[in-house]
């Protein structure tokens, strides 16, 4: 699936929902079936700058695709990354660089966020693209 059929995907996703606590417990859903990044990654080298709670965040190239993996400490940002690793990881490295993530608008993320949460998604975002840009150059 390409990265705009992800987001269409969780657009419709999150059309059912009736108010946001809903869609905060459909959040928290998602990070608790995030797949857990290795341990060894939970390190400072890893950890995204920017955020407020802590997260941390690994990116793998598998043939011509980048494969994140991620964890926090806090629930709802984990969930946030696992929106976005949902969206981005599988994809190639070119993609993943000038991807436009227009389903965080879409679904009105941001403007439910605190200020400081709303920072870390942009942080999250920011450093996921800069894994895709890093590893596109390598090609």
């Amino acid at each position: 699936m390409s990265i705009n059929q992800i987001q269409d995907e969780i657009i419709e996703e999150f059309s059912f929902f009736g108010d946001w606590m809903e869609k905060y417990e459909y959040i928290i859903d998602l990070g608790k079936q995030l797949p857990l990044i290795d341990e060894q990654y939970k390190d400072e080298e890893h950890l995204i700058k920017g955020c407020q709670s802590k997260v941390w965040l690994h990116a793998g190239k598998e043939n011509d695709h980048i494969t994140f993996t991620s964890d926090s400490d806090a629930i709802i940002t984990k969930g946030i990354i696992a929106l976005l690793i949902r969206v981005l990881s599988g994809q190639k490295a070119e993609e993943i660089a000038k991807a436009d993530l227009y389903f965080i608008d879409e679904i009105g993320l941001k403007e439910h966020l605190s200020q400081t949460r709303s920072n870390g998604l942009v942080s999250m975002v920011k450093q996921m693209k800069m894994y895709g840009l890093a590893f596109a150059s390598k090609n």
